[in-house]
């Protein structure tokens, strides 16, 4: 059974990764002969395409990765991450409640009719926000130093966006430099910029030792 994490409340921990449960009754089963049930559980700590990356699974967040690197367990100079989402009303929403962000031109129609836009636009910052979630699937822990961001144009309820991170410098053993850029299906960007992070390695579990 698939479980949702974004959902989920109910977790265990088990060979230092953190699992998602429907509920107490499956975490209940899932202690009592937890490598039986480790597999089919959803760890927080997961493997997609060969690489080791701390994102949990969840179909519910929506969205399609690409992810070009050149190592599986590392990141280098010229690797690309690459995320595609369809920014929906639910999303603005939910991000409107959750920053307490409630500006009329995001979450009223007819306020925002009379304005320049003429529709509702997404919170630049929704926006933004894809170029993290791209980061979060490089190999390793992806950890913001900085951010620097231009916004060119606004990006409206429904419309898919594409979030790309391409590595461009190591800057020391674990800093790096990237470009970052959010584009349109029609190739127009709408936020570039540039950021500075640092990689982490994956905690190991006791398998790994």
């Amino acid at each position: 059974m698939e479980v949702d994490p974004l959902a989920a409340s109910v977790t265990a921990e088990y060979d230092s990764q953190l699992y998602y449960f429907c509920s107490d009754g499956c975490r209940e089963q899932f202690e009592k002969s937890p490598q039986r049930f480790a597999e089919s559980a959803i760890p927080a700590i997961g493997q997609r395409d060969g690489v080791r990356s701390p994102r949990l699974s969840s179909g519910s967040a929506g969205g399609s990765f690409e992810l070009h690197v050149h190592h599986d367990d590392h990141v280098d100079v010229g690797d690309e991450v690459v995320l595609t989402k369809t920014i929906s009303e639910d999303d603005v929403n939910r991000f409107a409640v959750a920053t307490s962000d409630t500006n009329a031109l995001h979450l009223n129609e007819v306020f925002a009719s009379r304005t320049r836009f003429e529709n509702r636009i997404v919170h630049g910052t929704l926006v933004a926000g894809l170029i993290s979630a791209a980061l979060a699937s490089l190999p390793g822990i992806t950890i913001y130093l900085s951010q620097s961001l231009e916004f060119h144009g606004p990006v409206f309820i429904g419309e898919s966006v594409t979030a790309s991170c391409q590595i461009d410098e190591r800057v020391d053993e674990r800093r790096y430099r990237l470009t970052t850029r959010v584009a349109k299906e029609t190739g127009e960007t709408v936020i570039d910029g540039s950021a500075t992070v640092l990689i982490d390695e994956l905690p190991l579990s006791t398998r790994d030792e």
